[in-house]
């Protein structure tokens, strides 16, 4: 398949801090080389370029001293966010590139939406502002039980201002990215919360059924 006969493909991983995101990156790209999409543009949000990482480090740095309002917060995830779709992902789908990302807009509407309690259409008007009608093709929701999750991201090291959150954040979190997924048919669940293995051949059988046909 030439990559450069028809627009890319954007599929983004999400969840909650020790979902395994980063498998699962790991899972969807190996997919993609053995049908024939090389080297796909990957990217992490916060950050991605240059500038949005800079707002990446403002945004997650746990020495941060004031406190940071749930509306600051939102505005500097769509500020990296914009830099990121406009300088990095767009261009990259438009020559024909597929692109995987280590989370997207749905973050926002499940940690600033859920977690802090911006009410959805006021970042649904912030993302229509910035981003228009932008959208994945395909998002993978690593479902997680958050003390679970937050046990494993420990066991990787220091925790940023937002991973330091008490656990009511992220069981509001996960509310949201759940209630998210039911409602929205390009977002697909995976259960995180099984062996490596078990989870590795839910990502296979997704892929083979919503990814597959693009590949044809």
């Amino acid at each position: 398949m030439s990559q450069k006969a028809q627009r890319g493909k954007f599929i983004v991983i999400e969840g909650l801090e020790g979902a395994g995101k980063s498998t699962a990156i790991s899972t969807v790209i190996n997919y993609l080389s053995k049908h024939g999409v090389e080297s796909p543009v990957t990217t992490r949000e916060p950050g991605g370029t240059p500038l949005a990482e800079k707002i990446r480090e403002l945004v997650k740095s746990p020495e941060i001293t004031e406190p940071v309002a749930p509306e600051t917060e939102l505005l500097m995830m769509y500020a990296s966010r914009a830099q990121l779709v406009k300088t990095v992902i767009e261009p990259a789908l438009e020559s024909g590139q597929w692109v995987v990302g280590d989370r997207h807009d749905l973050s926002s509407r499940a940690y600033q939406g859920g977690g802090r309690g911006i009410p959805d259409n006021q970042i649904q008007a912030i993302k229509t502002a910035v981003l228009d009608d932008f959208t994945p093709d395909l998002t993978i929701y690593m479902d997680i039980d958050p003390e679970t999750g937050l046990a494993r991201a420990r066991g990787r090291g220091e925790l940023d201002r937002i991973e330091l959150e008490a656990i009511g954040f992220f069981e509001r979190t996960r509310d949201r990215y759940l209630e998210l997924a039911q409602s929205d048919s390009t977002i697909k669940t995976v259960d995180a919360n099984r062996s490596l293995a078990e989870v590795t051949s839910q990502l296979e059988e997704l892929l083979a059924k919503e990814v597959a046909p693009w590949l044809k």
